[in-house]
């Protein structure tokens, strides 16, 4: 009799990263934080984002922001989305506006619109002070913010931005999303801001399946010990 242990523990391997990440999903967030959609519409996920001021090492304490992004799917040479900025700064912080968002896109795009909360759209013009550049923001001019519009402290603004590209395409990747924050009080002499993505925290319930997966690891780990420890110097001969 054989006993696969090794193939036990890739399988159940398998199922846990199956949980995480759906094979067949149109929304897809990869390990290092990344969006890549593909395929028919369907799917969503929440970006949580920090602020911090000339310094990116200097986290400010309570200025926080999530951006949830819906891919709508793809139309010839233009993907479809809907977003939610949601303003979720607390304290210290008493008051503060986030006025764009954006990210870089693999392939770079040719172009774009946006509706709602945030109209206006900068494509390629993206060099954001003390964040680098990004391929398309929303909101403002050239990505640097400016006037009142946007998201104040507590609320949150939606709306569709397209993506067009110089041919059609089947996927995409978004990456490196950031906003800027204005009118901010409660952060000391700091009255604007950047704000970078964090690292992604995996929702309860694929906590819980995680949980259920490594406890069948470790149940077959313990199970294998003991077969080899019965079966210790050799099989039992048959009569």
């Amino acid at each position: 009799m054989q006993y696969r242990f090794p193939a036990l523990l890739a399988a159940t391997g398998a199922a846990i990263l199956s949980f995480s990440s759906p094979a067949d999903a149109a929304l897809v967030v990869n390990p290092n934080g990344s969006i890549t959609v593909s395929g028919a519409a369907g799917g969503s996920t929440t970006i949580n984002l920090d602020g911090f001021g000339g310094d990116p090492a200097a986290i400010i304490p309570g200025l926080t922001s999530t951006l949830k992004i819906t891919f709508n799917g793809f139309s010839g040479n233009t993907a479809l989305f809907s977003y939610e900025v949601s303003n979720t700064s607390s304290a210290p912080i008493t008051a503060s506006r986030v006025s764009i968002f954006g990210f870089n896109t693999n392939p770079d795009i040719s172009g774009g619109s946006a509706t709602g909360t945030f109209a206006s759209v900068n494509a390629g013009s993206g060099n954001v002070p003390n964040f680098g550049n990004v391929e398309v923001c929303f909101g403002g001019s050239n990505c640097a913010g400016g006037g009142g519009g946007g998201v104040n402290l507590g609320a949150t603004g939606t709306g569709t931005f397209t993506l067009n590209f110089g041919s059609a395409l089947t996927t995409l990747t978004l990456s490196d999303f950031y906003v800027r924050y204005q009118s901010i009080a409660g952060a000391g002499n700091t009255t604007s801001a950047i704000g970078r993505q964090t690292p992604p925290v995996p929702e309860p319930g694929t906590w819980a399946m995680m949980l259920v997966g490594f406890g069948a690891v470790g149940f077959a780990m313990r199970r294998g010990r003991k077969i080899r420890a019965q079966f210790k110097g050799g099989l039992p001969q048959l009569a």
